[in-house]
């Protein structure tokens, strides 16, 4: 009986286990996703051709589409900050 026992609660520490691995790998996909998307727009409305391929074929889990957006403003957001401020 305890033998039983022991299999059963391995089984369930598995399974444990595996739901905290799938929500996991979901909540970092939706991160990257989010990510991806507004990098990659924002390199295509500046005509960063090299940038918007970058981002759209590594998967760094955010960093690269975060360090494009920080590093590199739109034009109109240029415009914006300098004549409007």
């Amino acid at each position: 009986m305890l033998l039983s026992n022991f299999c059963l609660e391995d089984m369930f520490l598995s399974f444990s286990n595996l739901v905290f691995l799938i929500i996991i790998v979901g909540v970092l996909s939706l991160w990257e996703l989010v990510w991806k998307g507004i990098g990659m727009w924002k390199a295509a409305r500046n005509n960063d051709t090299g940038w918007f391929v970058c981002i759209f074929i590594f998967s760094t889990m955010g960093i690269l589409p975060i360090i494009y957006i920080l590093t590199h403003k739109d034009k109109k957001e240029d415009f914006d900050d300098k004549y409007l401020s």
